[in-house]
């Protein structure tokens, strides 16, 4: 894996389809429900998936209450949600989020 391919952020990618497209496509599914300490082993298979964030989103909005998804515990997004109870689609804000990020840098740019 490239130092750049490390660098990179986790997108939305917006396709219906992202399942098919996801890093644990192959995996048992009993591997991502898991407890305790289990649950960092099975974050791991998130870690360079390239669908992460659509798969993050889908379960913030869908209030999936068991497994790893989108690299994060149930009790990660448990928190996140209680956090900002403000948020009515994830997958909407993560999109703008993005966006923004993606605007930033050819603002400083012209700022120089």
């Amino acid at each position: 894996m490239s130092a750049s391919r490390l660098t990179e952020r986790p997108r939305v990618t917006g396709d219906p389809e992202w399942a098919s497209r996801g890093a644990c496509r192959d995996v048992d599914p009993e591997t991502l429900f898991v407890v305790g300490a289990a649950q960092h082993k099975a974050k791991t298979i998130c870690m360079g998936c390239p669908v992460r964030v659509d798969c993050l989103a889908d379960a913030l909005d869908s209030r999936a209450e068991f497994g790893v998804w989108g690299g994060m515990t149930e009790r990660e997004r448990r928190t996140l949600l209680r956090r900002r109870p403000d948020v009515g689609s994830w997958r909407t804000f993560l999109q703008t989020v993005q966006r923004s990020e993606e605007y930033a840098p050819s603002v400083a740019m012209r700022a120089r």
